[in-house]
C-alpha cells in the first residue's frame, strides 16, 4: 500500500521547530495529518492526527505520546476484526 511511513520523534524541551530529516531544507510546524496504517487484512484510517509538518514537502512526524494513541486505536480495530477503519484522532 502507497503513503508514508509511520515517523516517531520525541520532542525535545517542547521544541517548536525542527529540520526535516527527508528533504533537509524545510522545518517543521504543528499541524494536523492523516494517517493510514495496514496489517495484514486491516487498513485504518486516522484524520486529524496533531504531528509537526515540514512546509517544504509536507513530511510528518509524531510525538511519542500520539504515536501510542495511534498505535493503541490501531490495534483495537485489528482486534475487533475490522477490514477498514476510518477514525477521527481525538486526544
Amino acid at each position: 500500500m502507497g503513503g508514508r511511513p509511520l515517523h516517531i520523534v520525541v520532542a525535545v524541551d517542547d521544541q517548536v521547530a525542527m529540520k526535516c530529516v527527508l528533504c533537509r531544507h524545510g522545518e517543521t510546524k504543528p499541524g494536523d495529518v492523516t494517517v493510514t496504517l495496514q496489517r495484514c487484512e486491516t487498513t485504518v484510517i486516522l484524520k486529524g492526527v496533531p504531528a509537526d509538518v515540514c512546509e517544504n514537502c509536507g513530511e510528518y512526524y509524531l510525538s511519542e505520546a500520539v504515536t501510542g494513541q495511534v498505535l493503541q486505536r490501531a490495534e483495537e480495530a485489528v482486534r475487533s476484526g475490522a477490514e477498514i477503519e476510518i477514525l477521527r484522532f481525538a486526544a
